[in-house]
């Protein structure tokens, strides 16, 4: 293997340190992994929840939240209907929990057995004759047109909450609100299912606690411009800026009836810092006759951020962690914005336990559904982690302790391997309201039934996953040759529906292409399908979306249903559409990239403080890849179940002494390394948990003999 270490300027090292406050070592990690932008570096350093993004920057988020407060007004019978995975699963307990808290009637369904994926004519048909008004998707509904269009004819309003790809043509819904629209003005377009869903709650929750709710304001401030002053305004509505003036004028050149002021202000409250400054530039410029109505803000905010008290714009600029992560250059008036938008979450409390308890469903739906690590996914999937830690929330709890986690530290890692697949399991074997309910159960007793139900069939799909691979790879490795290795096809009837994904998903890394699975039902079909990185699947669900019922899904991971009969066309089709595929093929085993050189005085148990503030881990953050060299072999044990295919080593770096891990290295000892050996390696750091006694160690990737000196 080969051992990439990128090469990065020292003096830039120095410089991210000292800008973002970080030690030298975690600026270099981020260097090297290509994260150098103000914008970026936050989400690696900053907790805060102050740093998420405006809910009500999504679009359809306001319309929606208006159609549900009046559903909660009028008595409204409202139906959640969510996906069967574990991003669907917590994304109904989400919405359904809060609603029913606010004393509304809700319900929730999602598809059981062998129903399609996305909202039903069925389900809808079964809400109109219980007399419901109000359908809200939760991690589904973009691709449902006939089904809501449906629904409207029953007069039942449907709102569409989502991430999926949307196709050309939107669902007729009341509103949809999904980053990835065409429109969106939402900068981060990887929020999960269930992360839309916490926005949606957050809103809500602004709508019925803040004042602010619905109503625009502007903050105005003025700054002197050579012989001139530049008035800045920024119209904010729900904390959003949704638009901004900026007028320079020159003392007595002109009215102010001449200006766009009157008109940008007109029926506006408007908000300053210093009022008294401000209206006295404000007579200096247009004259005495100026009567500008404005409310000073600045003695509350420093109330609420003693920092700022009684300091000018200028100053508390200085002072602005927002502001130091800015990439271009910050205004007052933008320090204004920041500090209003902090004092109001500060007074009126926006962030309280209930966000922690929800962000432990955030951080389950977004690790096991594959999202980005990145962004402000980060700080959700973090808090979530931590408050998963500190208490665990009902169901959850159960759920650990039949897993054996109970009590343990809980990375990503733990999640995607534990925790997502048991509750996953659920909807792989049809009954994905057995883990909605845990979630939503009061009653301890029947929750640790339900836990045990989910680790039942956790053991079933576990045991037909086993099954349908030993007749599965065969027919995938013949179907290489028929799409010009380039695609690899798998199905039959004796392929269980639920277990599409996890087949497509092994395939791809069996094979290095992208993968479909098909379970063959009585009248129809369906797929699942699976990406490598660089081909994106939306060209190839399109070419075939005219034999589809319904298709969607995301760039690497996606679904379709079909009719049995189209088939042999659909085949026909693909055969085509794969001689049209490109993308590269890579051995990632060849080339190993590391994110930093340890020296033996940093290969202390201290390194953990860099590791951990990385975490978490997953989609695009991979865990970090350290190199070391001249480190002494004292000891070396085989390991294994029924053969010794691994090793255990003692490493000796001066200070401290690590246990290795190195997997399917035995053939290697002796002949690549041996006891006393003196060895370079790369290598990841991690936590054993053995018996109840945590105990770090390296996981080695690579290990060869140190050169001499």
């Amino acid at each position: 293997m080969e051992w990439v270490k990128k090469d990065i300027p020292q003096d830039m090292v120095k410089r991210i340190a000292d800008k973002y406050g970080c030690d030298l070592l975690t600026a270099s990690i981020l260097l090297r992994r290509g994260i150098s932008q103000g914008e970026e570096i936050q989400y690696f350093l900053e907790t805060d929840f102050r740093y998420l993004r405006n809910p009500f920057e999504l679009p359809g988020m306001e319309d929606t939240v208006d159609r549900i407060l009046a559903a909660k007004e009028e008595g409204e019978k409202i139906l959640v209907f969510g996906d069967r995975d574990v991003d669907g699963i917590t994304s109904t307990v989400l919405v359904v929990g809060f609603l029913r808290s606010l004393g509304m009637d809700v319900s929730w369904r999602l598809p059981m057995g062998d129903e399609p994926y996305g909202l039903s004519v069925k389900a809808i048909e079964d809400f109109a004759a219980a007399s419901g008004t109000l359908i809200i998707t939760v991690d589904c509904g973009i691709s449902n047109h006939r089904e809501i269009q449906q629904a409207n004819e029953r007069s039942i309003d449907v709102i569409i909450t989502d991430h999926h790809n949307p196709q050309e043509e939107l669902p007729p819904a009341l509103a949809i609100v999904n980053p990835k629209l065409g429109d969106s003005s939402y900068s981060f377009r990887d929020l999960a299912g269930c992360g839309v869903a916490y926005k949606l709650l957050a809103a809500l929750r602004f709508a019925l606690k803040s004042e602010l709710y619905g109503q625009s304001i502007c903050l105005l401030n003025i700054r002197p411009s050579n012989d001139a002053y530049t008035i800045e305004i920024a119209k904010m509505r729900n904390l959003v800026l949704i638009d901004r003036l900026i007028e320079t004028v020159i003392p007595g050149m002109v009215r102010i009836s001449g200006t766009r002021l009157p008109s940008f202000l007109e029926g506006q409250q408007i908000l300053v810092w210093d009022g008294a400054l401000q209206k006295k530039t404000l007579t200096k410029i247009f004259g005495p006759e100026i009567d500008v109505q404005m409310l000073d803000i600045a003695p509350e905010i420093g109330k609420e951020i003693p920092a700022v008290a009684g300091k000018s714009l200028l100053r508390s600029k200085e002072l602005s962690r927002i502001a130091r992560y800015s990439s271009k250059d910050i205004s007052e008036l933008d320090v204004f914005i920041s500090l209003f938008t902090t004092f109001i979450q500060r007074r009126e409390k926006h962030f309280t336990l209930e966000d922690g308890a929800d962000l432990q469903l955030v951080s389950i739906g977004t690790i096991a559904d594959i999202m980005p690590l990145k962004d402000e996914n980060r700080i959700m999937v973090r808090s979530g982690l931590e408050a998963l830690q500190k208490t665990p929330r009902p169901g959850l709890s159960d759920l650990l302790f039949k897993l054996g986690l109970a009590g343990r530290r809980l990375g990503a890692i733990d999640i995607s391997w534990y925790v997502g697949p048991a509750i996953n399991a659920a909807g792989r074997m049809g009954n994905p309201d057995k883990a909605v309910a845990l979630f939503l159960e009061t009653d301890h007793i029947r929750r640790d039934q339900l836990a045990g139900e989910l680790m039942a069939m956790n053991e079933e799909r576990k045991k037909r996953g086993l099954d349908a691979w030993t007749m599965v790879e065969p027919v995938a490795e013949t179907s290489l040759k028929t799409y010009g290795g380039k695609l690899v096809l798998a199905y039959g009837e004796e392929i269980y529906r639920g277990i599409t994904g996890i087949m497509a998903n092994r395939l791809v890394n069996r094979f290095k292409v992208p993968a479909i699975v098909v379970s063959f039902g009585e009248d129809s079909l369906t797929g699942s399908l699976r990406s490598v990185k660089g081909y994106d699947l939306r060209p190839l669900l399109e070419s075939c979306a005219e034999f589809f019922i319904d298709w969607g899904g995301h760039n690497y991971a996606a679904g379709f249903s079909m009719e049995r009969d189209r088939w042999d066309k659909f085949l026909n089709r693909l055969q085509m559409v794969s001689r049209t595929m490109e993308f590269s093929s890579q051995d990632d085993e060849e080339t190993i990239t590391v994110d930093a050189e340890l020296p033996h005085a940093y290969l202390t148990p201290d390194i953990f403080k860099v590791v951990d503030h990385f975490e978490p881990y997953g989609t695009g953050n991979e865990p970090l890849t350290f190199m070391a060299r001249a480190l002494k072999v004292t000891d070396i044990t085989f390991m294994g179940k029924t053969e010794a295919k691994h090793v255990k080593l003692t490493l000796d770096a001066g200070k401290h002494k690590w246990p290795g891990v190195y997997w399917q290295a035995a053939d290697k000892v002796k002949r690549d390394f041996d006891i006393n050996d003196t060895v370079d390696l790369v290598f990841k750091v991690s936590r054993n948990w053995f018996n109840g006694t945590e105990t770090p160690q390296l996981m080695v990737s690579d290990l060869r003999r140190s050169k001499p000196v």
